[in-house]
């Protein structure tokens, strides 16, 4: 019988500690430990290291000797889902998907798990029963398929049981906060048990290239559960994001060893599953009988793809002595960074007035180029005089007043073509580009005062 010993765990970065501190000494995260079981396992246990040879030996080589192996991507049959992953998933690659409850993440999953006509997929569920499975794969693809397999189990050592006897092209972990494995008698859900059942599944991953989907709960900081050293272990990190009251879901990648973070993927959430949104721009702008103030059209690229956001604010006098500053989809200091430059640099007295900010849509948007498309709608509604319709912004606000330039004009200014606008405001100092083969107005402004008088004059 193994000697079990009491530690004290860091639920943030897994550090160990014999008592409890207040401040880990790690990440130096407060109140973040937790007593846990320890184990002092054998070092003949199931963790011990990849064999790359047949000898058994793992030796080291030259990089010149190291043998490449071209394994093709495996197609999702997900458009967006294969533009977050880089192209598809990678033979023997771990992807972690992150999201609060209710976001999404089990349909996402299992939509892909059903689409999967030509691949054997094994979906792991340790919270639901095949039944409430069912139900769902029901109203996602009627009739199912023959080449999903479901078993709810928690026990790591059956589940790699099942690897054995289903041989899978997919693997489907649906939690890993749920998993347990004998080597760790901690309760499920610890920062002992997540460790080493990731570490157990990375193993039988990397040896059988078998691609794994991991679903991850999140805490109440949103960041996800478990320890950190839990996303430096897989290769890809994505995160499922979205408001719940409203119908889009945003797929971000956080760490992708395979391929660019800054891609995005966007859903829609219908009673049938997750609908892949090919052009977002239409949906995200809202059709107005007539022109509103504090509504600008911005334009932002996230990844590679340009977007077109209607964002609005509103400007009132502040009742209670103190103006609130509020913003929803963006973030609050750079808010009060542009009403600070608005009110020294261009004359604008707000310090005294409430200001509301909002992106519509339920995104969340940090490109910095929609700095002049909120500086303009918090203007338009403190002026209260709407914006020429069939105008959009693109462009950096600096602290002196300027506009600086942005990346990607190009594709700014054809997405607004294709949309139907009429004209885009962008800044002076984006050169080197031929504006007359433009379908649309391209206009240059250096200053924010300059930009004022094109939309307001």
């Amino acid at each position: 019988m193994a000697k079990s010993k009491t530690v004290f765990v860091c639920t943030a970065c897994g550090a160990e500690s014999p008592k409890w501190i207040g401040k880990c000494f790690s990440c130096g995260g407060w109140n973040t430990y937790q007593e846990e079981v320890a184990v002092k396992q054998d070092k003949t246990t199931l963790r011990k290291g990849l064999v790359l040879d047949s000898t058994g030996n793992n030796r080291p080589m030259p990089v010149s000797q190291v043998s490449l192996v071209d394994l093709p991507r495996i197609d999702t049959q997900n458009g967006e889902l294969n533009r977050v992953l880089g192209g598809g998933l990678v033979p023997g690659s771990m992807v972690l998907i992150g999201g609060e409850p209710g976001i999404g993440k089990s349909t996402l999953v299992l939509q892909t798990a059903l689409m999967l006509q030509t691949q054997k997929i094994l979906y792991v569920s340790g919270e639901e029963s095949p039944q409430q499975i069912k139900l769902r794969a029901e109203r996602i693809l009627p009739g199912g398929t023959d080449t999903c397999y479901i078993v709810s189990e928690v026990l790591v050592e059956r589940i790699l049981a099942h690897i054995e006897n289903t041989r899978p092209d997919l693997l489907v972990i649906d939690s890993i906060q749920t998993l347990e494995t004998d080597y760790i008698e901690s309760t499920p859900g610890s920062v002992s048990q997540i460790r080493e059942s990731t570490a157990i599944l990375l193993k039988v991953a990397k040896e059988k290239n078998l691609p794994v989907l991991l679903i991850g709960h999140i805490n109440k900081e949103g960041s996800i559960a478990g320890p950190k050293v839990l996303e430096h272990m897989v290769d890809v990190v994505l995160q499922f994001e979205g408001d719940r009251n409203h119908m889009y879901r945003i797929l971000r990648s956080i760490k992708n060893r395979f391929g660019s973070t800054a891609e995005l993927g966007i859903f829609e959430m219908q009673g049938s599953g997750l609908r892949e949104v090919t052009n977002p721009s239409e949906l995200l702008l809202a059709q107005h009988d007539e022109a509103l103030s504090g509504v600008a059209i911005a334009s932002a690229v996230e990844g590679l793809r340009p977007l077109m956001i209607e964002v609005q604010a509103l400007v009132s006098t502040a009742v209670y002595g103190n103006p609130q500053r509020s913003a929803t989809g963006f973030d609050l200091r750079r808010l009060n960074m542009l009403l600070a430059v608005l009110e020294k640099r261009a004359g604008f007295k707000l310090s005294a007035k409430d200001v509301f900010f909002n992106v519509a849509g339920g995104l969340k948007v940090n490109d910095p180029a929609i700095d002049l498309g909120v500086t303009c709608a918090i203007l338009s509604s403190n002026i209260d005089i709407a914006i020429t319709p069939g105008t959009c912004l693109a462009g950096e606000v600096g602290l002196s007043g300027e506009i600086r330039p942005v990346t990607r004009i190009e594709q700014r200014i054809g997405e607004a073509a294709k949309l139907g606008f009429q004209r885009i405001i962008i800044p002076k100092l984006n050169k080197g580009i031929d504006f007359k083969k433009s379908k649309i107005e391209v206009l240059q402004v250096g200053k924010i005062e300059e930009a004022f008088k094109l939309l307001f004059s």
